[in-house]
């Protein structure tokens, strides 16, 4: 019985560790409820500054599944790595029952409304260029390469740069 009981807690172990594996690791801890968001973003919009990028900030937490797979999608694919690399600096906003960072929440329109992860975009001055739903960039149990890359693409300083439209 014993030998029994060891086999199943065994078996049980590897597949949940397969589960992981095959779904992408969400144990990551990407957003430090211990952060100054605050400080950081404004480290973040100064290092945008000097590379001639935008901020992209994700609000979540470690608690969410689907922030993670965004992380997971977005450093694990070459193409939206680069895109990301190219035009953002990242900043991973907290939003927990530890720190739910409301006053940096109400600073940029209450993003926090539309669920998480949510996505703000900040120009290289720390202006806010847009706030997207992740919801749209879904599709099917994951997200869909294609919108994010287009979502990507469309809010880069390139994508911006008045000289593209000009008569």
């Amino acid at each position: 019985m014993r030998k029994t009981k060891q086999l199943l807690l065994t078996a049980a172990i590897l597949f949940s560790l397969l589960t992981k594996v095959h779904a992408g690791d969400t144990t990551a801890h990407i957003y430090h409820p211990e952060a100054s968001a605050a400080a950081d973003i404004a480290r973040a919009v100064a290092e945008a500054k000097a590379t001639h990028k935008n901020v992209l900030i994700q609000a979540g937490g470690n608690w969410c599944s689907w922030c993670m797979r965004f992380n997971a999608l977005t450093t694990q694919d070459a193409q939206l790595d680069s895109a990301i690399k190219a035009g953002y600096v990242v900043y991973h906003l907290n939003y927990s029952k530890e720190n739910k960072n409301l006053p940096v929440f109400a600073q940029y329109g209450y993003a926090q409304r539309f669920g998480f992860p949510v996505f703000i975009i900040l120009d290289e001055n720390g202006n806010r260029l847009h706030t997207q739903n992740s919801a749209y960039l879904e599709e099917g149990k994951g997200y869909s390469k294609t919108k994010v890359l287009d979502f990507l693409q469309s809010w880069s300083p390139d994508a911006l740069n008045p000289s593209h439209y000009k008569q």
